[in-house]
């Protein structure tokens, strides 16, 4: 299997291409200017492997939540691709990536456990962006309880025992009452994890795999926020 993912949902932005079980990786953290890192890194990538668009099985993006001009950006780059290589795109959540990027790290310090991440992506405006996410075993992991959640909200529900928790992103840091409050219920803390293309081309083979792939033109961001996605005129996926 053949998949180019994309990312630019945070300040990480990246690419990635994924040649069966190999993955081929570019990274920049940048504030700005995101298409303009990431376009060349596609380009390095497929030079560098020696194939052509047309000959990859389909795109992966982060499609969010994320800032909400990056989100776009990563949209509109797997949009284009697809439909420029005629190829159709599957849509990764970017809190479902970090979860995988963490849920990896906390497999090496706790091999066998029954795991769960807790990720946290500053939302700004007092309010992050999480989930809890746990190995799947067909997909590549579970994402439950995506949501916009002031920090005070935020996992509020039980949860439930027998698990080893790990929590990561950078919302953790951006308010550290959300870090202090759940500290008794988590093994380590990783406010250092950010979703990346690696993990979003892993997700995306296994989602190509589920048939959960989507045409270019039904590829469309998951902002969680009413009023970024009504004034964006962007259609808000239920």
């Amino acid at each position: 299997m053949k998949i180019l993912a994309v990312d630019t949902a945070t300040e990480a932005c990246s690419a990635a291409l994924l040649i069966d079980d190999a993955v081929a990786s570019r990274e920049a953290l940048v504030m700005r200017g995101h298409a303009e890192h990431v376009l060349p890194m596609v380009d390095e990538l497929l030079a560098e492997a020696g194939i052509s668009l047309r000959a990859l099985d389909a795109i992966a993006f982060g499609r969010g939540p994320g800032a909400f001009t990056g989100v776009r950006i990563a949209v509109s780059i797997a949009q284009g691709l697809a439909f420029g290589a005629e190829l159709p795109a599957v849509p990764v959540s970017d809190l479902a990536a970090l979860g995988a990027r963490a849920l990896e790290r906390a497999a090496g310090e706790w091999p066998g456990a029954a795991l769960e991440a807790l990720v946290a992506l500053d939302a700004r405006m007092a309010a992050v962006y999480c989930a809890r996410v746990r190995p799947h075993a067909a997909l590549g992991v579970e994402l439950l309880d995506e949501a916009l959640a002031a920090p005070e909200g935020a996992f509020a529900s039980a949860l439930e025992p027998g698990r080893v928790r790990v929590a990561a992103g950078h919302g953790f840091s951006a308010y550290p009452e959300l870090a202090s409050r759940l500290a008794p219920a988590v093994s380590a803390t990783w406010t250092d994890l950010l979703p990346r293309a690696v993990e979003i081309a892993r997700l995306g083979a296994r989602g190509f795999a589920a048939g959960l792939a989507v045409s270019a033109e039904a590829a469309v961001p998951v902002y969680l926020r009413d009023d970024v996605a009504q004034q964006s005129g962007a259609k808000r996926p239920r």
